[in-house]
């Protein structure tokens, strides 16, 4: 199974690592597109403070991840797993995984970043600020940018198994699985379900969409779940204590959507 994550918005400090060596990052077929990214960033974070805020789409209280992103090269680093911070990161809660359940997020967890691409959580990088939404001045849209390198490099990285899409649509434009991997790709949708003067109303929940999320990865990561495909994921969130519904597509070549509904947030 792979898990594919959105990153956070919020990024950890204190990093005290080694400074960034992108040969040493996980998905080595991405280098030469990570160094593409990283010099633009660098380029525009270290030239013009003003127009780096605007390109980054950063508030005035922001401004000093300009400078962070110029210092990118030498700043130090983190393992991805504690640069990565906010709901679902807190939900998923890494650091109080057991020894087992940690090394299977190890090899299972994938997370989308405008710069990077896609880091495993033991990858060593530095804080930084770059949404898969900016709009870089020489390369153009990021979620367009990293479609072909992503394409080029995942396919093997799935392997055979379940792909569990847990990603925001700015991260989903970055890669899309097709043809028979996108047959073992299940995304989640997230609905709460209320009673209403005696009938049941449901609805799409946004914050506490990703709270679910990283709970939910949590759960199979601690049970050492290993489903081959999106019914058995299905069931084994069942298993797990979740209200699951969802059918296979109607068209094939096309992910499975799985509807996770909660009565409680």
């Amino acid at each position: 199974m792979l898990v594919l994550l959105p990153p956070s918005e919020g990024k950890a400090t204190g990093a005290f690592g080694p400074a960034l060596d992108l040969g040493a990052l996980s998905l080595p077929g991405l280098t030469s597109a990570r160094e593409a990214v990283l010099d633009e960033l660098v380029e525009l974070c270290s030239a013009d403070e003003e127009k780096a805020r605007e390109v980054l789409g950063l508030s005035e209280g922001l401004r000093g991840e300009v400078a962070r992103n110029a210092a990118l090269r030498t700043a130090p680093t983190l393992p991805a797993g504690e640069v990565y911070t906010g709901v679902l990161y807190d939900a998923l809660d890494l650091a109080g995984l057991d020894a087992a359940a940690r090394e299977r997020a190890e090899r299972r967890l994938l997370v989308f970043s405008g710069l990077w691409g896609a880091v495993r959580i033991t990858d060593p990088v530095p804080p930084y600020r770059c949404s898969g939404g900016v709009r870089l001045p020489g390369l153009g849209s990021l979620g367009r940018y990293w479609r072909e390198p992503l394409a080029a490099v995942l396919p093997e990285a799935a392997g055979d198994g379940l792909v569990l899409d847990l990603r925001s649509s700015a991260y989903g434009a970055m890669w899309k699985p097709t043809g028979r991997l996108a047959e073992r790709t299940a995304t989640v949708r997230v609905l709460q379900s209320k009673i209403v003067d005696g009938v049941e109303k449901r609805s799409v929940v946004s914050h506490f969409n990703k709270a679910t999320k990283g709970r939910i990865v949590r759960a199979l990561l601690r049970a050492g779940e290993e489903p081959a495909g999106p019914a058995e994921l299905a069931e084994a969130l069942r298993g797990l204590g979740y209200t699951v519904e969802g059918e296979p597509p109607a068209r094939g070549g096309t992910p499975w959507r799985l509807d996770v509904v909660v009565t409680e947030l």
